[in-house]
């Protein structure tokens, strides 16, 4: 990323079991206490050091725990990053003149820093979000034409 850094957890670099137990822990958690949008979390020296979280920031690290149990990566990006082309087209898993003639077609907004392109994180979303609906309506425009032609 430029300026802010993506924060990522390569596969298999946390351990599975160990990941998978401690997913099982805060979920039971999340279960047992429904309504507590703060939480605690107490560690061996007791309560008065208890670590504060917000329930949104203990779900997201319920989501962490579960791609790591799976054995997967993760990565952590914050939504006004900056992204490069090469970046943007990982993402999206397209090549990066592909990336580069959707900028410059307009469906997505970038700026340039020299002659580099720079595309914000959520603008790469919401192509991404654009896009899907756009194939969505034509699979559901592909089946109505299908049932017509009777095939």
């Amino acid at each position: 990323m430029v300026g802010i850094q993506a924060k990522r957890i390569e596969p298999g670099e946390i351990d599975a079991e160990v990941a998978d137990r401690a997913l099982r822990r805060v979920r039971d958690y999340l279960t047992n206490h429904p309504t507590d949008q703060v939480i605690q979390v107490a560690g061996e020296t007791g309560a008065e050091n208890a670590l504060i979280l917000p329930r949104s920031v203990v779900n997201m690290v319920a989501f962490i725990l579960a791609q790591a149990a799976d054995g997967q990566g993760v990565s952590i990006v914050p939504s006004h990053a900056e992204l490069t082309t090469q970046q943007a087209a990982d993402l999206l898993n397209v090549s990066r003149p592909y990336v580069v003639g959707l900028l410059e077609a307009g469906e997505i907004p970038f700026r340039l820093v020299g002659t580099h392109r720079r595309i914000r994180y959520d603008d790469l979303k919401d192509y991404q979000r654009r896009s899907a609906a756009r194939s969505r309506v034509a699979a559901d425009e592909l089946a109505d034409l299908g049932q017509e032609l009777g095939i």
